[in-house]
């Protein structure tokens, strides 16, 4: 992991967390319910959140210097209750 909740400067975007997963660099939106009553909480990022995170995603890769086909977007749901749940789905949208 290389940064927690970056935040453009514009502050038109955030992201979860920043980390390398190989080669790629990897932008991470984690998603919290305490059920899954309404759905998976991953299928809160939507196509506006989805179009946020690349945003503030190119913004990050420019200043680190990192090419677009480096980045992967992965998105991690966490569903409490009970018997606790985490779901890491990796490459969860293409790169816009």
């Amino acid at each position: 992991m290389i940064a927690r909740n970056y935040r453009t400067r514009s502050g038109s975007g955030e992201i979860d967390i920043v980390a390398w997963h190989g080669p790629a660099l990897v932008f991470v939106e984690v998603k919290t319910r305490q059920t899954d009553e309404y759905g998976a909480p991953s299928r809160a990022v939507d196509t506006e959140k989805q179009q946020r995170l690349q945003l503030a995603a190119r913004d990050f890769a420019r200043r680190a210097g990192t090419p677009p086909e480096c980045m992967r977007f992965d998105v991690v749901s966490v569903v409490l209750g009970r018997s606790p749940r985490v779901e890491w789905i990796r490459d969860a949208f293409a790169r816009g």
